[in-house]
């Protein structure tokens, strides 16, 4: 079912796709290369996971010594990410928790750039947590299953079973190419890539 869009007057590009396949990389050359505000959930996500914040407490209550990094109340990520992906009801309540908070910043940076004509909200988990309601239109960066693959174990150097866990956790590609308004393929190289974006800013939303 796609959700209804956003209406007002700002366009908001909804950014998503699978793990791996690019999201950063597209992210990255919306803000740097064609100048626009990127509103990242990833960095939000951290953020409601800091050091001593109520997100971290919970976190530290339910799991305990096996996800504190450090005395300052650091969370251990790549711990706290073996025990969510093994175990669908431990990562249902983790984003139970994460999702809220996530959603708050959200909102409360897009009343911040109201003036701006354009904001990319990058949301890697965008239509498994209805936040396309947010954006005017959503693009989903897609690339080859393989290369999907293979990006994640050079980048999280996880073992292959850990890393198809991981791809498998997040709805399929083509479950989400059939909610998505545009589709931006990641399998050439970075040249390709921007006359893609380029052509996608130029399209009216």
């Amino acid at each position: 079912m796609i959700r209804a869009r956003f209406q007002g007057p700002q366009r908001r590009i909804g950014l998503t796709g699978g793990i791996a396949t690019g999201k950063s990389t597209v992210g990255q050359l919306l803000a740097g290369r064609f100048g626009l505000p990127v509103l990242d959930a990833d960095l939000y996500a951290r953020g409601a996971l800091a050091p001593g914040s109520p997100g971290a407490l919970a976190v530290l209550d339910r799991y305990g010594a096996p996800v504190a990094a450090r005395a300052d109340g650091s969370i251990d990520r790549a711990a706290l990410g073996r025990i969510i992906f093994a175990d669908p009801l431990e990562r249902r309540w983790l984003e139970q928790l994460v999702h809220p908070l996530v959603r708050q910043r959200f909102e409360a940076e897009l009343q911040r750039l109201a003036p701006e004509p354009v904001v990319v909200l990058m949301i890697p988990l965008l239509f498994e947590t209805g936040l396309e309601s947010l954006c005017s239109e959503v693009w989903l960066v897609t690339c080859r299953t393989e290369a999907q693959l293979q990006r994640l174990l050079r980048r999280d150097g996880l073992a292959e079973q850990e890393a198809r866990a991981r791809i498998a956790a997040q709805w399929p590609l083509d479950r989400k190419q059939a909610l998505a308004d545009r589709l931006i393929n990641n399998d050439g190289d970075g040249e390709a890539l921007e006359q893609q974006l380029a052509a996608a800013l130029a399209l009216n939303p």
